[in-house]
């Protein structure tokens, strides 16, 4: 099914390539004629875009630690005040008009399409600005609470190497204890414009709140700093830090998450909606529109998207019945579900095990990288499990980006709660997608480069980032590493779980299905196990859209190389085209497709 794009000013993206390279011989001339025009407008847009980038960190502290810039780590933000939403609409709007006034026709080609990324991204968060999303604060799967536990740890992106750096994260606790408070505003808003959470998700959001509740203050996750202290403080720092790091918790912190908890269990709950998904909301429907566009940068209307994910479902389980037959199992197709996910020999005993077992096959798939790709990233991953505190709600698997400076690699976590969650035959496609060469490459590549907009270093498109991991679970076919049939029933399964999001997203949030329906639909058409079920739906429900970017962005990247492929016959080269689409960092679907056009079109002749 074609995929209908956004449209994004394509006569000026046609011209556009991301690779400076591959453009240098056909623009040399260009730029010789008009090189002090070129450098103004080159000037002119890299000021631009720097400055933006620089203003938005500044209001979102977070994302700057997170990204390496540590001059506001004592800092939480006030993303739900009046100022703040003032300030971001004001950002966007006038580096909007900036943006346009540019010559884009005198920008070297890999900035043309920098610059149409950054006009996307100004209209798509003006257009966000018109939806409440700012009633809704927090969720149980992405929520500000899991964030600044996992930031408390000290073994995340906060930095606690020295005494300031011990000064600035309680700077940033108290600063995120003043956005609590405006959290039970926002969401006392919600509750009369009926802009709330479903109520199971919210229950699950108050046992997360609660678990942070400790009787001993040392058993806090944000007390961790304390056992990590470095070797070169004085006993009196270490003295003071840890007396003052108890009073900001037990004093502070803790009474303020009980009071949020208070607030949700007796004021926001019963005001929960009884519906599941985004239909159930005002504007629900349009609301959901624009989600689903968001995250797939397509224009694809919802109900073409569930039918391409019956479709899709119908395919995967026809291939999967193949392999039921291939391996001789006597029963159908629904009893090699319950033999796969059942069986005990399919699964690890022991977490460690489960654990191990993925360091080796990043061995394995390691050697095999080199013949599909001329660029990798040069920060390494390291397997984790998640960390106890959010195992329960967690999905089972992530990937966090490594440190921008290069002190810590990235991370490929492991849910190792429910380790009949974690089939055998299901790990090779899990570490493609998440690990290399999935969103570790991808992510970290994107970080490496030099030469562009720092938005565009650490800026994202789900359909993008996505599509890629599940792109890379089909790269696992050429590179021979599902010779075993039942590592490649491990692929067609988790490619099964991107096909029912389609149908099940969109049958929650536009044709009303409820979360049971949603459950029992996965159940039929799946191994999963029950847990990892009920966590994906709710998941869908928490975040509705986002689920749609995986195959939308995954079936756009095979049609481009399959067009690919087509057009270059013998000159199509596998690793080139890994480098056009890694090079350029994450790309909305419509400047991905030009781009890799523009790339045919130079290799064809």
């Amino acid at each position: 099914m074609k995929i209908k794009l956004l449209v994004l000013s394509l006569y000026c993206i046609l011209g556009v390539t991301g690779c400076s390279k591959v453009l240098e011989s056909n623009s040399e001339n260009t730029h010789q004629q008009n090189a002090e025009s070129v450098t103004t407008a080159e000037e002119q847009y890299l000021t631009l875009a720097d400055q933006f980038f620089q203003e938005q960190l500044a209001l979102e502290p977070i994302h700057a630690t997170y990204v390496g810039v540590n001059q506001y780590n004592d800092q939480y933000g006030e993303s739900l005040s009046e100022q703040y939403l003032h300030k971001q609409h004001q950002l966007n709007s006038q580096y909007l008009v900036l943006a346009k006034k540019i010559d884009t026709i005198k920008l070297p080609k890999e900035l043309q399409l920098s610059h149409q990324m950054f006009i996307y991204d100004r209209e798509l968060a003006l257009v966000a600005e018109t939806f409440p999303m700012r009633f809704i604060p927090m969720n149980q799967f992405y929520n500000p609470i899991i964030t600044m536990v996992q930031l408390g740890t000290g073994s995340s992106a906060q930095p606690f190497y020295t005494v300031q750096d011990y000064h600035n994260w309680i700077g940033r606790v108290d600063g995120f204890i003043r956005w609590l408070d405006r959290a039970k505003a926002r969401m006392n808003e919600g509750i009369e414009s009926k802009v709330v959470l479903p109520r199971v998700l919210v229950e699950k959001l108050l046992s997360q709140i609660d678990a942070q509740q400790v009787e001993n203050i040392e058993n806090s996750t944000f007390y961790q700093p304390i056992n990590l202290f470095p070797n070169d403080f004085s006993e009196q720092d270490k003295v003071q830090l840890t007396e003052q790091y108890k009073q900001m918790i037990s004093q502070r912190l803790l009474p303020a998450l009980s009071q949020l908890s208070q607030f949700i269990e007796q004021d926001y709950l019963p005001k929960a909606r009884a519906t599941d998904g985004w239909w159930g909301l005002p504007n629900g429907k349009l609301w959901y529109q624009h989600l689903a566009n968001s995250h797939t940068t397509t224009q694809m209307p919802v109900e073409q998207i569930h039918q391409l994910g019956l479709e899709e479902v119908a395919r995967i389980l026809s291939e999967m019945d193949n392999v039921r037959q291939q391996v001789g199992f006597e029963g159908d197709l629904q009893a090699f579900f319950t033999e796969l996910s059942s069986n005990p020999n399919y699964f690890f005993k022991d977490k460690q095990d489960l654990i191990d077992g993925y360091s080796s096959i990043k061995t394995t798939i390691n050697q095999k990288l080199p013949e599909y790709f001329n660029v990798q990233p040069k920060a390494d991953y390291e397997v984790r499990a998640v960390e106890q505190f959010r195992e329960r709600s967690a999905a089972g698997a992530s990937y966090q980006a490594p440190a921008v400076d290069g002190s810590r690699p990235g991370i490929f976590y492991v849910n190792t709660y429910n380790l009949k969650a974690q089939p055998k035959w299901g790990m090779t496609t899990l570490s493609l997608h998440e690990a290399a060469p999935g969103h570790h490459f991808q992510i970290a590549i994107k970080q490496e480069l030099q030469g562009i907009p720092q938005f565009q270093r650490f800026g994202g498109y789900t359909a993008f980032e996505e599509g890629w991991g599940l792109y890379a679970e089909y790269l696992g076919i050429e590179m021979g590493l599902f010779n075993d049939p039942y590592q490649y029933f491990g692929k067609l399964s988790d490619e099964m779980l991107r096909a029912m999001r389609l149908v099940v997203d969109t049958g929650l949030h536009h044709h009303g299905w409820s979360r049971e329906q949603a459950i029992q639909y996965m159940q039929d058409n799946s191994p999963m196990a029950e847990s990892d079920v009920i966590a994906e739906v709710e998941r869908y429900m928490a975040l509705p859209g986002q689920a749609l970017s995986y195959k939308v962005g995954q079936l756009q990247i095979l049609a481009l190389r399959d067009k690919a492929e087509k057009a270059l016959g013998d000159k199509f080269d596998i690793k080139a085209f890994h480098d056009q689409i890694l090079t350029t960092g994450s790309l909305p679907m419509a400047v991905m497709e030009a781009k890799i056009n523009l790339w045919i079109e130079q290799n064809a002749a």
